[in-house]
């Protein structure tokens, strides 16, 4: 851990500034507060830094790689200036290509469709699914959850060394669980992966708006995220590395932009010759605005200082970690064990509550916005629940009566954006509604549990 100057420890009282902070939203019990957003690892809000600058640039927003006309070719340097930005932010080596997708999801879908004939696959049982899922075309091999850093990494090397010795292979993991928070092992991982002759990709969906993501200092092949976890809107997402699979694969959309030259043959079809950079990859009329959102985003932190922003984060991390610690009826959930390094994001159960009635009244009572359910990570949160793994249970539906046994978490997140006040209202929420019980009734509708409306205060 670095020692931080006084003026350091300073700026761990300094937020970034963020869309939102003073939106009002109506209590149950009457009256409004300021909404508390502690859900950034779904989606963070917009850094008021972004959305000036994509605000600056929409009157000027016209088609891209279209046309002749000033905004055309306005739009045009935007955009590709936006890609050596990212590029930039990663860290990327040369020859590696920057694709713009629409989200991490489709950017692990896309590298799952370039991937070579016969390609194995190695994916731990704890990836979010926009990781665990999209390798449905490859020999795909699931790796037991493990629980410590270095089991992980031995598990990864006895799965690599087991392989057929033949063909390409791909390791895919994250850097920091959507559930628990915690880091990865991404160097070790990848040092493991190459010496194995495999490639990896990191799923930094949740890595990148909290650390410095360095493509070539991590030394993996490929890194995906998405831009509304990185706190700019309008979904668009990043795929950047390795160029080889990318250019040797058919694209993964046909259509204009992606084609460089098409002309019918005399037999009656089409001979296509395609882009073999990053435009390869991205047909159709692209998301100026998203991908320009992204960039800001990324120049918006780099100028912020990582070092300043990790502090603080981690700040708060500790002080959520004890106020939860304090509670003896809260469980806070975790691989790799209590002292593992994590980001901003905390998954707990509390004795005797249904997650999602918990959830709903930090919302409805408090003002507190969290996610409850099983966070797109099924196999990860069942084993944390220690649950049976046929086990039934519906991402973000509550199944059981309030103080019935449920399958299913609650998930505090934070990052730069983050007051004080807002982990200090949750730690009292948390306090309060263990200690006294929620102050209004509950129903569910529609899968999800709300304040019965119909209902006097309890």
């Amino acid at each position: 851990m670095s020692v931080f100057t006084a003026a350091a420890e300073q700026s761990l009282c300094a937020p970034l500034p963020v869309l939102g902070e003073d939106v009002l939203v109506p209590l149950v019990t009457g009256g409004e507060v300021g909404y508390a957003a502690l859900d950034y690892a779904a989606s963070a809000p917009a850094l008021k830094r972004v959305w000036d600058d994509v605000a600056a640039y929409a009157p000027y927003y016209g088609s891209v790689h279209r046309g002749a006309g000033y905004l055309s070719q306005l739009s045009t340097d935007l955009f590709e200036s936006s890609r050596a930005t990212v590029a930039e932010f990663l860290g990327c080596r040369p020859g590696d290509q920057v694709v713009f997708t629409r989200s991490t999801t489709d950017s692990l879908n896309l590298l799952a469709a370039a991937l070579p004939a016969d390609c194995q696959v190695f994916v731990f049982e704890t990836e979010h699914h926009a990781s665990l899922l999209p390798w449905r075309d490859a020999r795909v091999t699931y790796l037991n959850a493990p629980r410590t850093p270095a089991r992980a990494v031995a598990t990864l090397e006895r799965a690599l060394a087991d392989r057929e010795p033949y063909g390409p292979a791909l390791v895919c993991v994250t850097g920091a669980s959507n559930v628990t928070g915690e880091l990865w092992p991404v160097k070790e991982l990848a040092a493991a992966a190459h010496a194995h002759g495999a490639r990896i990709v990191l799923d930094a969906a949740q890595l990148a708006p909290h650390h410095p993501v360095d493509i070539a200092g991590l030394d993996v092949d490929w890194v995906a995220f998405s831009g509304h976890k990185l706190y700019a809107p309008f979904g668009s997402g990043v795929l950047a590395g390795r160029a080889d699979w990318l250019r040797d694969a058919e694209p993964y959309l046909a259509g204009g932009g992606a084609s460089r030259k098409v002309a019918r043959r005399a037999d009656g079809g089409v001979d296509v010759e395609w882009h073999t950079t990053a435009a390869r990859h991205e047909a159709g009329s692209p998301n100026v605005i998203g991908v320009h959102s992204i960039a800001s985003a990324c120049k918006a932190l780099t100028e912020a200082g990582f070092d300043r922003l990790v502090a603080r984060e981690q700040h708060l991390v500790g002080e959520v970690l004890a106020g939860l610690a304090e509670v003896s009826e809260v469980k806070v959930l975790s691989l790799f064990g209590d002292d593992a390094p994590r980001v901003g994001v905390i998954s707990f159960v509390v004795e005797g509550w249904n997650s999602s009635h918990f959830a709903a009244a930090l919302s409805a009572e408090y003002g507190i916005g969290v996610r409850d359910g099983l966070f797109c990570a099924h196999p990860l949160v069942r084993i944390l629940l220690g649950s049976d793994p046929g086990e039934a249970g519906e991402c973000g539906a509550p199944e059981a009566e309030p103080g019935e046994r449920s399958l299913n978490a609650i998930r505090v997140s934070f990052g730069a954006g983050t007051p004080d006040e807002h982990i200090e209202r949750f730690l009292r929420a948390v306090r309060e509604l263990v200690s006294a019980g929620a102050r209004w009734k509950y129903r569910t509708e529609d899968g999800r549990c709300v304040p019965d409306r119909g209902a006097a205060q309890v």
